[in-house]
């Protein structure tokens, strides 16, 4: 899928060359990496080499979202995972909602990944979009403001969304969701408390279905559903780091 728009300003992708731990990270449904961004720069700051990728379609006109389908968004996340092989010795995946659900898909296919974290995760519900799965004669919807609780915080996103985009978000949950069976990495999963766009009951699932040894859940109190980018970003960055740190001394020591 070629676009046929320029990037936005500050839409782009983003790469900070650490040591040999990577660290991908995913933006979510009609957002751009700028949302994963602080996130992304805490984590360089901590020494991790850091890749934060533009999903196809997304940061540039919603045009070119709907000429997209859910398997050119798990195409661009292989592609980040495979540039940062080329990197680094040991790589995790962050993914913000859709970016989550792509996390998800992405981990059960690539065994190596040593761990995932999760942002609000969408799996099985999305309210505000589920009277559109069917919907074959609207094209586009207005988006309306990000689901952000902190004031003043502007996040590059569309104005408008492909209903065929929202019918391939579906269809990238079922197939994700078919697969969370086999699942097997650490995983770390945000939850926030009240979120208007993914319930929170969408992380139990996931939670409940995969088959990790370790799994963990962290609620969130003070941000809704663009947590990175809300009133927990700097505890988020925190609780991704020492996560990190954690699987990598327990690998160092299991060597030992």
């Amino acid at each position: 899928m070629i676009e046929q728009y320029p990037v936005l300003p500050g839409a782009g992708s983003f790469f900070f060359k650490g040591n040999e731990t990577g660290i991908l990270i995913s933006h979510g449904f009609v957002g751009t990496p700028q949302s994963v961004r602080y996130l992304g720069e805490y984590l360089a700051s901590e020494g991790f080499t850091v890749y934060g990728v533009r999903l196809r379609g997304h940061g540039t006109h919603y045009e070119d979202m709907e000429r997209c389908s859910y398997q050119d968004w798990i195409k661009s996340l292989e592609e980040g995972y495979n540039f940062l092989q080329k990197h680094c010795r040991d790589i995790f995946v962050i993914g913000q909602s859709m970016g989550g659900t792509l996390t998800l898909n992405l981990s059960q296919k690539y065994k190596n990944i040593k761990g995932i974290m999760l942002i609000n995760a969408a799996i099985n519900s999305i309210p505000p979009m589920e009277r559109y799965k069917n919907n074959y004669t609207l094209r586009f919807v207005d988006e309306g403001e990000p689901d952000i609780k902190a004031k003043n915080v502007h996040e590059i996103t569309y104005l408008k969304a492909p209903v065929r985009s929202i019918q391939q978000l579906f269809a990238l949950m079922a197939e994700t969701r078919d697969k969370l069976p086999i699942v097997t990495c650490p995983v770390l999963a945000f939850r926030s408390e009240e979120d208007h766009v993914v319930p929170p009951e969408n992380t139990n699932y996931i939670l409940s279905s995969i088959q990790s040894d370790i799994k963990e859940v962290i609620h969130l109190y003070n941000s809704y559903h663009v947590a990175s980018m809300d009133n927990d970003k700097e505890f988020i960055a925190e609780q991704c780091s020492l996560f990190i740190d954690k699987l990598l001394s327990n690998v160092t020591t299991s060597i030992k």
